[in-house]
């Protein structure tokens, strides 16, 4: 699923346009998001892309939802 992040301040904030959604980052498995998996306000979890921590951001990327939350 295509998710766009962007960094807020000290957060981070996801954006998914296919269900027009954007919540915060509440739990990150790794510093930096990438190749550890996310969890977003409303409960979603994600498993992100292995990607540099230097990444620039608002960057859209290709995230795997977890199966285990609802849609």
């Amino acid at each position: 699923m295509k998710v766009t992040l962007r960094k807020v301040g000290n957060s981070f904030e996801i954006y998914v346009p296919k269900k027009d959604l954007e919540e915060k980052v509440v739990f990150a498995e790794k510093p930096g998001l990438w190749g550890g998996v996310i969890r977003i306000g409303n409960g979603w979890s994600f498993q992100m892309p292995d990607m540099p921590a230097d990444t620039p951001m608002p960057i859209t990327v290709e995230a795997r939802k977890l199966a285990d939350d609802e849609d």
